[in-house]
């Protein structure tokens, strides 16, 4: 490899890390790792926006890029005429794209688009075709301003990104099991811990006792995989069963 050696990159030592991770933060974690150590700025994993679709955040799934050059992007409506969307929705093959360098647009846009990408300095970026097992396509990308990736880094970095895509889409699946799992009651006992209640004002706002409160909310914490209700709390809003 010309940008990182084949010792401080090993791959198949990254696919066993990533089969470990149990959260998407933890997918966060790794990946902001990861794109440290390929020098690169920011990375995204996204599900392959619909044709009909206007905004890339609505999108993502988890990225490092600064969040004013999404809002940037999404207000100057740069999706729909995306080369790069375009491609990703045609080819399976990764690619490496240089915005300053032949990357034309159709909408009139391309300084507009190179001026954003420059100003972040991310005008260089690999993309990595995935999808699950469902077929959902997406793609992983990682952007900066470091030189092309070499073939070797491509290879490793497309195998890697297949693995990071499907173990999002294994975690969100047991994420719904999870909100399947739980009853309305240990969800109510959920939402009020999460709004700071005790488990004896619980009980009188549910007209319970105080111990069925602390049984369906060991019970949640127990189906969610957590070692205490704060966790249980944490993880319900994080994955949405809670607001």
């Amino acid at each position: 490899m010309t940008a990182l050696s084949r010792a401080s990159f090993d791959a198949d030592g990254y696919i066993q890390e990533i089969a470990g991770l149990k959260t998407q933060f933890d997918i966060f974690r790794f990946m902001k790792r990861l794109t440290e150590a390929c020098r690169s700025r920011a990375f995204m994993v996204l599900n392959l926006p619909p044709v009909t679709s206007f905004e890339l955040q609505s999108a993502t799934v988890i990225t490092s890029w600064p969040a004013e050059l999404l809002t940037l992007y999404d207000q100057e409506n740069l999706l729909v005429s995306s080369p790069v969307i375009r491609r990703l929705r045609t080819s399976s093959v990764p690619f490496f794209v240089d915005v300053t360098k032949g990357h034309r647009r159709d909408d009139g846009k391309t300084a507009m688009a190179v001026a954003l990408f420059e100003r972040f300095k991310m005008m260089r970026c690999a993309f990595f075709p995935t999808h699950e097992p469902s077929g959902m396509r997406g793609a992983v990308s990682f952007a900066g301003d470091r030189e092309p990736f070499a073939p070797e880094e491509m290879r490793d970095l497309s195998y890697i990104s297949i693995h990071v895509f499907d173990r999002l889409a294994e975690i969100r699946s047991l994420d719904t099991r999870m909100t399947d799992a739980l009853t309305d009651r240990e969800i109510d006992c959920l939402n009020w811990t999460a709004a700071g209640k005790t488990s004896a004002e619980i009980a009188d706002i549910l007209n319970l006792s105080e111990h069925t409160v602390n049984h369906y909310l060991n019970r949640a914490t127990k189906k969610l995989d957590t070692v205490n209700r704060t966790q249980a709390v944490a993880k319900a809003l994080r994955i949405g069963i809670i607001k």
